[in-house]
């Protein structure tokens, strides 16, 4: 699958929720709800860290991580 097609799956699946859901690339933070902040960020080989907050975090981080491990993206869902 393309990094395309990860791109779109990951901000339809954040789109869903009401709950922020930021995605920590090394020092930079991307609202994962953005397709063009997601184009310039995701790039293969990279781990990154997942922060959820809101009414609906902890569907969010579910959702998240499996839509990141079904593109085979590393990700750590942070939880405070």
């Amino acid at each position: 699958m393309s990094n395309n097609a990860a791109i779109v799956d990951i901000s339809q699946t954040a789109n869903k929720f009401r709950s922020s859901i930021v995605l920590q690339a090394e020092n930079k933070y991307i609202d994962v709800k953005s397709i063009l902040g997601l184009f310039t960020t995701l790039v293969g080989g990279h781990s990154y860290e997942l922060h959820v907050h809101g009414p609906d975090a902890d569907e969010a981080k579910g959702a998240m991580a499996e839509v990141f491990a079904k593109h085979n993206l590393n990700v750590t869902v942070v939880t405070e």
